[in-house]
C-alpha cells in the first residue's frame, strides 16, 4: 500500500457519517478509497443504501489534510497499517462486516495461523477470578495461544501479564491512538508487551480514550479472536458487550460460573443461564470445545471428580453417559426416566462439579 493510497483510506475513515460498513460498500463499488473520493456524487447516490446526507462531507478537503498529518505520525513512529483488503489484516476480522477499514499496529504482532482467544472481564477482578485466570493460561500455554484483551484495569491486564509470564504472545486492543497509554499506570507493561505481541487500534493519534471508543474497541477484541472468555462480570459491563458482539459474529463465548451471591459473577451466570456462553469450569474444556489438537507429548492433566461426590440422580446420569458416551438432553431424560427440566438442572450441577461437559449440538459426555 503506497502513501498515496493510505492518505485516501485515512481520509475516507475520517468522514463523520461514513462508518466502516458504508466505507466498505463504497470501496467495493468504486475499487479504492481514492476512487470513492474522486467519484461524482450523483454516481455514488446510485449505490443501494447510500444517501445524500452520508456523502455531504466526503468531498471536504480537510479530511485529506488531516490524513496527511496522521500519515506523518505513522511514519515517524513506525506504525504498521493494516488495510482490510490486504493480506496482513487479521483474518478473522475480515469476516466481520463492521470491522475497521484500517487498523494501526505497534510491536511484533503475529496472528497468522495462530490460536487466538480473547480474555475479558470486570475491572474489579476478585482473588478467585485472578486464580482461575492464572490456572486457565497456565494450562492453555501448551497450545501456544495468542491472548487478546483490552489492556484495561482488572481482568484485561491480569490476562496479559500472565500471558507474558508464560511466554505467550499478547495483544492489547486500544480505545485511543498509539501516541498515548491508558490507563497511564500500565505504561510499565508497554515495552514488554511490544517485545512479545503489541497493540492494535483503529483510532488516530488525535483520538482520546472516550467512552464510545471503548465500545467500538470491543468489536475488535471479539472479531480478531476465535473465542471470547469472560472471567468475571457484574450484571452490566463492557465484557458483556464484547460477549454479545462475539455471539453476533458466530464465535464461541465461554463464561466462568460463580456463586449466585457474588456480584462479580452475575454477568457470567446470566450468560450461561440464557445460553449465550458455554460454561467454563475446567480450563481444558476450552481446547476440547474448540477442537484444538496438541502437537506434543506434553498432555495437560484434566482433574476428574470422585464418583462418591455425586447425588443419586447424578449417579444415574453419569452411569448412562459412561456407557453410551455422547447423548442429547432428550435421550438422557428418556433413558434415565426423568423430566427434561430436572435433567437440565442435574446436568448443570454436574458441569459445575467437572464430571461432564457440553458439546456442540447440545450433546453431553463424561469427562
Amino acid at each position: 500500500m503506497s502513501d498515496q493510497d493510505l492518505i485516501y483510506i485515512l481520509a475516507l475513515q475520517n468522514v463523520p457519517k461514513i462508518g466502516d460498513i458504508t466505507a466498505k460498500k463504497l470501496i467495493a463499488h468504486c475499487g479504492s478509497a481514492e476512487a470513492v473520493i474522486k467519484e461524482k456524487k450523483h454516481h455514488l447516490l446510485k449505490i443501494d443504501g447510500i444517501g445524500s446526507s452520508m456523502l455531504q462531507d466526503v468531498y471536504n478537503k480537510t479530511h485529506l489534510l488531516a490524513a496527511e498529518a496522521e500519515l506523518k505520525f505513522i511514519k515517524e513512529n513506525a506504525v504498521t497499517c493494516l488495510y482490510f483488503m490486504d493480506a496482513n489484516y487479521p483474518e478473522k476480522l475480515k469476516h466481520c462486516i463492521d470491522g475497521p477499514i484500517v487498523l494501526f499496529q505497534s510491536g511484533k504482532v503475529d496472528l497468522k495461523k495462530k490460536r487466538l482467544i480473547s480474555i475479558v472481564g470486570t475491572r474489579m477482578i476478585t482473588s478467585s477470578g485472578i486464580a482461575f485466570c492464572e490456572q486457565l493460561i497456565e494450562q492453555l500455554a501448551v497450545f501456544n495461544p495468542v491472548i487478546i484483551s483490552g489492556f484495561a484495569y482488572g481482568t484485561d491486564i491480569t490476562a496479559q501479564k500472565l500471558a507474558l509470564k508464560h511466554n505467550l504472545q499478547t495483544v492489547g486492543c486500544l480505545a485511543h491512538g498509539l501516541n498515548q497509554v491508558y490507563p497511564k499506570v500500565h505504561k510499565r507493561y508497554v515495552a514488554e508487551i511490544e517485545k512479545n505481541g503489541g497493540f492494535l487500534t483503529e483510532f488516530w493519534s488525535t483520538s482520546n480514550p472516550e467512552r464510545e471508543n471503548f465500545l467500538k474497541r470491543n468489536r475488535v477484541i471479539a472479531g480478531v479472536s476465535e473465542a471470547t472468555i469472560v472471567i468475571e462480570s457484574a450484571e452490566r459491563g463492557g465484557s458483556l458487550v464484547t460477549a454479545d458482539i462475539a455471539n453476533s459474529y458466530n464465535r464461541d463465548v465461554f463464561a466462568v460460573p460463580g456463586r449466585t451471591t457474588d456480584s462479580q459473577s452475575a454477568g457470567c451466570n446470566n450468560l450461561i443461564k440464557y445460553q449465550k456462553a458455554h460454561l467454563l469450569s475446567n480450563p481444558m474444556d476450552l481446547p476440547y470445545m474448540l477442537n484444538w489438537e496438541l502437537n506434543t507429548d506434553k498432555k495437560p492433566a484434566i482433574q476428574k471428580q470422585l464418583f462418591v461426590e455425586l447425588e443419586a440422580d447424578e449417579k444415574i446420569i453419569y452411569s448412562f453417559l459412561k456407557i453410551n458416551e455422547q447423548q442429547l438432553l432428550d435421550s438422557i431424560a428418556l433413558e434415565c426416566k426423568m423430566p427434561i427440566f430436572k435433567v437440565a438442572g442435574v446436568l448443570l450441577n454436574m458441569e459445575l462439579k467437572g464430571v461432564i461437559r457440553p458439546l456442540p449440538g447440545k450433546l453431553f459426555e463424561v469427562i
